[in-house]
């Protein structure tokens, strides 16, 4: 298993390798496509009681630094 957060990990026997919440099945995509949709951090803890706010933060904080490392290649 790689740790690429401290709440959000990498396994390829889980979810093929997606990024999730560490000790669930929940992916960063999901949780990000529900933030997308207009979900708020409460409207996915009543949904995944089993999550907490910060969990769900570290998904954003994921995505920002996936994000901000990003390089563009011309073509």
């Amino acid at each position: 298993m790689t740790t690429t957060h401290e709440l959000i990990v990498r396994d390829l026997t889980v979810m093929n390798g997606k990024p999730i919440i560490k000790g669930t099945r929940i992916t960063v995509e999901l949780i990000l496509k529900k933030l997308s949709e207009g979900a708020s951090v409460l409207d996915l803890i009543k949904i995944y009681p089993h999550l907490n706010s910060a969990q769900i933060l570290a998904t954003l904080d994921y995505a920002a630094n996936i994000i901000s490392n990003e390089e563009l290649l011309d073509v």
